[in-house]
C-alpha cells in the first residue's frame, strides 16, 4: 500500500448471537435424541433440531387461528 491510504476496519458486534443459537441447537439435539430409538430417528433428531422453530410457529399460528 502507498503511504496515505487508509484501511478499513471492519467490527462484528454479533458474535454473541451465534453462541446462543449454537447453545439451542445442542440443547434440541440433546431433547430429540434421548427420545429417538435407533439409527434413523437419531438422524432425524438432528434434522428435527434445526428446524424445530419453524413448527414451534407453525403451531402458535395454528393455535391462534392464523
Amino acid at each position: 500500500m502507498a503511504k496515505g491510504d487508509k484501511t478499513k476496519q471492519a467490527v462484528n458486534q454479533n458474535g454473541a448471537t451465534g453462541g446462543v443459537y449454537f447453545a439451542a441447537y445442542l440443547g434440541a439435539v440433546v431433547y430429540f435424541i434421548n427420545h429417538a430409538n435407533g439409527f434413523w430417528e437419531v438422524v432425524w433428531a438432528f434434522f428435527q433440531a434445526l428446524v424445530w422453530p419453524a413448527f414451534l410457529v407453525y403451531g402458535a399460528f395454528t393455535a391462534m387461528h392464523i
